[in-house]
């Protein structure tokens, strides 16, 4: 081999070996960036991820807190009702007694022969299920009211991707 063959096959040599360099260098420069968008994807899957935690947890709180209050209410009502059943306590109604009787002598009803007023047990019952369905529908209404505020007012920030 002469000296010029010898040359000539270490360019092409070098020129082999500089290609595959370059050609390795560029598959590297790909794969950095495709590394960088999947670390960018993923960081960005892990707030989404966190913000829903937060607002799951944000919701259950809720839940819990309402909950808890209308348990308390309906054990109120319920407390209310038994003392009233036992006659611990009275309901208390704005309303006027018609009189039994006339008084003796001056021909007219008085209000000491008045009957004391009083539900029946009917009326009774419907006040209860109503002061129940007034205490659910109040506790719905706080819970849409708050679940506006925390939900609904403000919007989780999504990244944009580079």
């Amino acid at each position: 081999m002469t000296w010029w063959s010898q040359i000539l096959l270490s360019l092409v040599l070098a020129g082999a070996v500089f290609w595959t360099f370059d050609d390795m260098n560029d598959q590297l420069d790909q794969v950095r960036i495709e590394r960088d968008q999947a670390q960018y994807e993923r960081d960005g899957l892990r707030e989404a991820a966190r913000l829903a935690g937060e607002r799951l947890a944000a919701a259950a709180a809720l839940d819990s807190k309402h909950t808890q209050e209308l348990t308390n209410a309906l054990n109120q009502n319920q407390d209310l009702q038994r003392a009233v059943d036992r006659l611990d306590q009275r309901l208390r109604v704005h309303a006027t007694c018609a009189a039994s009787g006339k008084q003796p002598g001056t021909g007219t009803a008085g209000l000491a022969d008045a009957g004391s007023p009083e539900l029946t047990a009917d009326a009774r019952q419907a006040y209860f299920t109503l002061r129940d369905q007034l205490v659910v529908s109040r506790q719905m209404i706080l819970g849409l009211q708050d679940h506006v505020r925390t939900f609904c007012t403000t919007q989780p920030t999504t990244g944009a991707t580079p």
